[in-house]
């Protein structure tokens, strides 16, 4: 998700085989002693292994999604008596972010954990640390190229609009003509184009329920505010909104109580503690919001551990970790917001 360009942990289980063990698992299907091959993978568990340097690259964390990417990976790299963190400053300058990670190939980490600000601009840099033996996680926004990393983990941007709109619709599907509005995020971004997509998609479901107005906010408080200031202005009466992002959400919602509506069910985007707290408390229009879990930086620094220990994902057959992993955007509503609770950024 990133916001600004194109937004749980796994448990892992030892996969690397010698060549020998791997073609006796492709010709038999049982060992020596009668037991499955992938049956002695050992339990997924935190005990020590070979030990990782991990290098992460991100953008500057000048959003509070942004942000919380970056506790994440630390939080989670602490976990790991086997795993050092070399974290970079972050930085929104394609430029220097490049410099970055080149100092992280220079430092020769083991892997490369890398959120770009620029997917296409970073795309080389990716490819000289595949080249160069790193293997690369490629975190939510994709480089061009699949040459360019070893895994790419992130979130469902088509899918937030998708559930959004199918929660609204399910609140919505008995209402006669309901009307519902959107407030977007920058639209000159392939994520928010998207999340309206999956949101359009969704409402054609509930031919009752018709768009009548779609603003686009910038992802900031400020921005929230004054476009959903200009909905509530020409929008007399709704019955629902969609806002995609939870830090805009915050200027959203002091525009609606300035306007003193409280009409409509309003539904955010992102997984924002303030969210999830407005969501539990149940005496506004806030009434969910689709997750865009920030805990995908958590589980990229699983996946590059696993990486580097030669270790495949926990719970599945193969003994590799996959080439792409793609993040659900639950919807968090008063039924189970306390499960997520813990998850929400600042």
């Amino acid at each position: 998700m990133s916001h600004i360009t194109s937004r749980r942990g796994l448990l892992f289980g030892t996969a690397a085989v010698s060549a020998g063990a791997l073609l006796t698992a492709c010709t038999s299907n049982e060992t020596d002693d009668g037991k499955a091959a992938a049956n002695e993978q050992p339990a997924a568990d935190d005990k020590p292994g070979k030990h990782v340097t991990i290098g992460f690259a991100g953008p500057q964390a000048d959003h509070g999604w942004l942000n919380a990417i970056n506790d994440n990976a630390k939080s989670r790299a602490k976990k790991y008596a086997d795993v050092s963190l070399e974290i970079t400053e972050g930085s929104n300058d394609t430029a220097q972010q490049i410099g970055q990670i080149e100092t992280l190939i220079n430092k020769k980490v083991d892997v490369l954990v890398v959120l770009p600000a620029d997917g296409k601009a970073l795309t080389q840099v990716g490819l000289k640390a595949m080249r160069a033996g790193i293997p690369v996680v490629n975190l939510d926004r994709i480089f061009n190229s699949a040459q360019a990393y070893r895994c790419w983990i992130g979130g469902d941007n088509y899918g937030m609009g998708l559930n959004a709109g199918r929660y609204i619709g399910e609140k919505l599907k008995d209402k006669p003509g309901a009307r519902v509005v959107e407030l977007a995020g920058l639209d000159n971004l392939e994520l928010t184009k998207q999340r309206t997509q999956g949101f359009d998609d969704a409402l054609k479901n509930y031919p009752n329920i018709k768009k009548v107005a779609r603003q686009a906010a910038e992802f900031t408080v400020e921005s929230g505010q004054a476009k959903m200031a200009q909905l509530l202005q020409a929008q007399s009466k709704f019955d629902a909104l969609w806002n995609h992002d939870d830090d805009q959400g915050v200027g959203a919602l002091r525009a609606i109580q300035q306007a003193g509506r409280d009409d409509f069910l309003m539904v955010g985007g992102a997984g924002a503690l303030s969210a999830f707290q407005a969501i539990k408390q149940d005496d506004g229009v806030l009434k969910a919001t689709v997750l865009y879990p920030p805990t995908m930086a958590a589980s990229a620094i699983d996946l590059a551990r696993a990486l580097g220990q030669g270790k495949g994902v926990g719970g599945l057959a193969e003994f590799e970790i996959p080439a792409s992993i793609t993040l659900y955007s639950a919807v968090v509503d008063k039924t189970n917001v306390d499960q997520y609770m813990s998850t929400g950024f600042r």
